[in-house]
């Protein structure tokens, strides 16, 4: 017996005619007439009677029906398991960033790579410190400085550029009363504070706080003038850009894995993934970068 009678057969059934069935199937009547008829041969069966508008079920017709119907779901069933065994696991990369990139850069941008690579599934971390890629914290990190660890891969793939910004109450205010806003004096080593500090020429300090979202959030309350990324504070229609005379820094973005991980695929399109989302809103200056 031919598998693809029964096919045919259950499309008739379905149908109850003939030009139907070869309908369904994309096919003539000739051929549907063909296969049933194949089938009942190789059954030593009557399954069917052909009526003047419509084919009608013998009763052995019925019980093959049934049985062949109970087939079919079996086969659906199997085809079902079959999509789902091989179907890739999802892969669960684990990234790293400062809480600003990773919410304001990454986050944003998560969908649209999800769409892409449903199978892998990204575990976003915003973290101030510097997580251990040897202590498995993290299999991949952005970073601000580069990493000393000599086996690390790393790659440049921004600058973080940098400005002064306020709400627009501060622009027609004169420079000298400027009040300004910063980071924790812990902080006081970090870049971009550093500039802050070079700048204040005797005036203060009037908020601080360790988180750059904190700050941005005081600055749009009209509380003082802030030093962000230009990520944030460019795309914040709260706020201002100052002009300043003292030219602001950059600082360096860095793509930090183990070389592990340039042979999982997963691991190579979210690299991937980072070095573009990173590279449009920072795009890196031409110094040399290494390779990951």
């Amino acid at each position: 017996m031919d598998w693809q009678d029964l096919h045919y057969f259950l499309a008739l059934v379905r149908r109850g005619s003939m030009s139907a069935a070869a309908k369904e199937l994309h096919v003539d009547h000739a051929t549907v007439s063909r296969r049933i008829a194949a089938l009942e041969r190789s059954l030593g069966l009557r399954l069917t009677e052909r009526l003047p508008r419509r084919t009608a079920l013998t009763e052995q017709g019925k019980v093959i029906a049934s049985v062949a119907e109970e087939m079919n779901r079996v086969s659906d069933r199997v085809k079902i398991q079959a999509t789902s065994l091989s179907a890739a696991p999802a892969a669960v990369i684990r990234v790293s960033a400062s809480p600003a990139v990773a919410a304001l850069l990454i986050a944003p941008a998560v969908a649209d790579f999800t769409q892409t690579h449903p199978n892998i599934s990204l575990s976003l971390s915003g973290a101030s410190h510097q997580v251990q890629l040897n202590k498995g914290e993290a299999d991949i990190a952005v970073r601000l400085t580069r990493p000393e660890d000599p086996d690390l891969l790393t790659r440049r793939i921004g600058t973080m550029r940098f400005g002064l910004y306020a709400s627009p109450s501060w622009q027609d205010r004169p420079p000298e009363s400027w009040l300004f806003l910063g980071y924790e004096t812990s902080l006081d080593y970090v870049t971009q504070q550093k500039w802050l500090e070079s700048l204040l020429n005797g005036r203060r300090i009037i908020f601080r706080a360790s988180d750059l979202m904190a700050q941005q959030q005081a600055a749009r309350s009209g509380l003082g003038v802030v030093t962000l990324p230009c990520f944030m504070g460019d795309n914040d229609s709260s706020l201002i850009k100052l002009a300043v005379d003292s030219p602001p820094p950059g600082r360096s973005m860095w793509l930090v894995a183990y070389p592990e991980y340039r042979r999982d695929p997963s691991a190579v399109r979210v690299m991937e993934f980072l070095a573009d989302v990173v590279g449009k809103a920072c795009p890196p200056d031409n110094a040399p970068e290494t390779g990951l």
